[in-house]
């Protein structure tokens, strides 16, 4: 069982779209997956079109006691634990806790053999739900935005990286990616040649096709159940290629 959290403590940068897309192609090709969403806002549950969520079903029993993980929703073809603005709690009980950090690497592995690759979608800040979601993690995915915020936020990452490092020492980047890329623009393309530069491995960019991306997160579904066969489809099988390859995962490509 392979675990990616997907993280960025910057918002926007695209980590809720990303972690949705990536479960359910994977799914699609066999692969069994459960989604983790680990933000208060509960954006990836409710973009899995995923409602009524009681508190009982998300990590916090996890986080807070030591609990085995809830029994999942089932949302296109994957597992899903779902978030609950409850869990906006769950950073000041965590704290002084000893252990805490390591309760949702605990759980997962008792559920080791039920799943091949489980994705967590952390929240956009450097709190106790992020280092939850770091240190269960084998490696991390990183949208990067080529924005000027995305460079912005590119030393405090490397910081926190530092940090997660020194208590899992193994935990390392499978890959960046840069998001909302618009190749029209000379900002974004000085951006882009700027993350390449200076990281490594760095995904194709995603670019800027923003009314599909809205539409099918108010449809509550993944592009390729919303506009299958779509441009933006066809950007989203490039970019799960790219992280599949990047995290040694089974991928049949972006034609299959």
């Amino acid at each position: 069982m392979k675990v990616l959290t997907v993280f960025n403590h910057a918002g926007g940068a695209g980590k809720t779209s990303l972690s949705r897309e990536l479960g359910y192609e994977m799914s699609v090709q066999g692969v069994r997956v459960l989604l983790i969403d680990l933000d208060p806002q509960a954006n990836l549950t409710t973009w899995l079109g995923i409602s009524d969520v009681q508190r009982e079903e998300t990590v916090h029993g996890v986080a807070v006691e030591g609990q085995d993980l809830p029994k999942p929703r089932r949302a296109h073809g994957m597992d899903v634990m779902p978030s609950h603005v409850s869990l906006a709690l769950v950073e000041g009980l965590m704290m002084g806790r000893v252990g805490a950090h390591m309760r949702l690497r605990r759980a997962l592995s008792a559920v080791k053999d039920q799943y091949d690759l489980v994705v967590i979608d952390s929240p956009p800040s450097l709190g106790q739900l992020s280092i939850l979601g770091a240190m269960a993690a084998d490696q991390m995915v990183v949208p990067v935005p080529t924005r000027q915020k995305g460079l912005d936020a590119l030393p405090g990452l490397s910081e926190a990286f530092l940090e997660y490092q020194a208590v899992k020492p193994d935990l390392t980047v499978a890959i960046y990616v840069p998001t909302l890329y618009d190749s029209r623009r000379l900002h974004d393309r000085e951006v882009l040649a700027e993350l390449q530069a200076n990281l490594s491995p760095v995904a194709q960019p995603v670019p800027q096709r923003e009314a599909v991306w809205l539409d099918s997160t108010t449809a509550g579904q993944p592009v390729g159940v919303y506009a299958p066969n779509s441009p933006v489809h066809k950007d989203v099988q490039q970019l799960v290629s790219d992280v599949a390859k990047a995290a040694g995962l089974p991928f049949k490509g972006v034609n299959a």
